[in-house]
C-alpha cells in the first residue's frame, strides 16, 4: 500500500490471477476509488465492500483480457466512467483518450501518453501533481523490464519506453504484474557489472521473501537497472553484441536484440 499526500490518499494493489495486480487509487474522505485494469471483477469487488468505498472510475490501459475481463460487472454493479483507449475495441469504454488528452481524477489531472509496442492501442496515465508523481504504465514498462511486443514493432517499444523514462525520475512507477525477480534475473544477464542492479536484486528479493510486492519502482531506479533502458549503455551493449555475434551501435537493434533475448530467455 502507497500513501501519497493529495486527496488520493492511498494507492493499493488488488492481487488478481497468479501474478496481476489491479491498482485502486482512493480518496479516503469521500470514500471513492478507481481501479486500474480490472481483469477479474471478484477482487476488486471484495476490496470496495470490505473498505466501504463507492467504484466512480476506471482507467484501462490497453485491450489485454487480464486487464479488461472485469469490466462488464464492474459496469453493471457500479456504474463508472471508465476511460481507455479509442482503437481497442474494448466494450464499456465512456471516454475515449488520446496523446495529449487529460483524465481527471479526484481532483488530480493525469496526462495521458500513446505508448505502443506491447499492443497498438497501449495508453499510460501520469500525474505530476501529486507527491510523488504517479505513472500506471499497464504492460508497457515493467520493474526491470518492458511487455512482450504482441503488437508493435522494436522501435515503437524503444520509444515508448523513452517518453516514460523521460518523466520525473523520483514518479512511482505502477505496472501491473509482478514480474520483477524473473526480470532482474534477465537484467543480470544483460547488464552483469551494474552493481546498483545487484544490490536491487537482494532489496526485491527480501520483499518478495516476506509476501510483499515489489511495486511500485520508480523512474530513477528502471533508469538505473532496466536493460530495456539502458540501451546507450556500454554494459548493455556488448552483452546484445555478443547475443547477436556482431557489433551493435544503434539502440533500437541493441533493445530489439535483448528484447528477443528476454523472450527466449
Amino acid at each position: 500500500m502507497s500513501n501519497i499526500s493529495s486527496n488520493i490518499n492511498r494507492i493499493h494493489p488488488i492481487p488478481a490471477f497468479s501474478d496481476n495486480y489491479i491498482w485502486a487509487l482512493v480518496d479516503a474522505v469521500q470514500r471513492k476509488a478507481c481501479v486500474v485494469d480490472p481483469g477479474d471483477a471478484n477482487p476488486v469487488i471484495n476490496y470496495l465492500e470490505s473498505n466501504g468505498l463507492e467504484l466512480t472510475d476506471i482507467f484501462i490501459t490497453h485491450h489485454h483480457p487480464d486487464h479488461t475481463g472485469g469490466l462488464g460487472s464492474l459496469i453493471t454493479r457500479y456504474s463508472p466512467t471508465v476511460y481507455g483507449p479509442e482503437p481497442s475495441g474494448i466494450q464499456g469504454i465512456s471516454d475515449y483518450l488520446h496523446e495529449g488528452d487529460t483524465a481527471t481524477l479526484f481532483g488530480h489531472e493525469f496526462s495521458i501518453f500513446e505508448v505502443p509496442g506491447h499492443t497498438l492501442d497501449h495508453i499510460a496515465y501520469y500525474c505530476e501533481e501529486t507527491n510523488p508523481p504517479i505513472l500506471f504504465c499497464g504492460d508497457t514498462l515493467f520493474a526491470a523490464g518492458c511487455g512482450r511486443l504482441f503488437e508493435g514493432t522494436p522501435a515503437m517499444m524503444h520509444k515508448s519506453l523513452a517518453k516514460l523514462s523521460s518523466l520525473n525520475s523520483a514518479t512511482s512507477v505502477y505496472c501491473t504484474h509482478e514480474y520483477t525477480m524473473a526480470n532482474l534475473n534477465f537484467a543480470k544477464a544483460a547488464d552483469p557489472n551494474n552493481s546498483i542492479l545487484l544490490n536491487r536484486i537482494e532489496e526485491e528479493q527480501s520483499k518478495r521473501d516476506q509476501g510483499m510486492p515489489t511495486l511500485p519502482s520508480t523512474v530513477q531506479l528502471e533508469l538505473d537497472t532496466n536493460p530495456f533502458l539502458r540501451c546507450d549503455q556500454a554494459g548493455v551493449i556488448t552483452s546484445a553484441s555478443n547475443r547477436l555475434g556482431q557489433n551493435i551501435e544503434d539502440e533500437v537493434e541493441v533493445f530489439a536484440t535483448i528484447r528477443n533475448w528476454k523472450d527466449n530467455f
